[in-house]
């Protein structure tokens, strides 16, 4: 695991350096992926109607229930390769 780790971390630095912010849709993954992977399935309880982001992010964290946070981080470095073009 240690190598998906570091790959993991290296994507972290990496997604920075993106020269155009991805669509919304593309920021829910990477949200979601990272949140999978760095604390595991969804905690707390869904935010409420009006709160349009935090509910869109919750609800995009929550789809990833049971995935392994190993392959949530493979998940997160294949989707920011893919925005750098690599």
């Amino acid at each position: 695991m240690s190598d998906i780790k570091a790959q993991f971390e290296q994507a972290q630095i990496d997604v920075k350096t993106l020269s155009e912010r991805p669509d919304n849709q593309t920021m829910l993954k990477l949200y979601s992926f990272f949140k999978q992977a760095s604390e595991g399935d969804v905690t707390g309880s869904r935010p409420g109607m009006m709160d349009f982001v935090n509910r869109a992010k919750y609800d995009a964290w929550a789809e990833l229930k049971g995935k392994s946070q190993e392959q949530a981080m493979q998940d997160y470095t294949n989707l920011v390769n893919r925005l750098l073009g690599r």
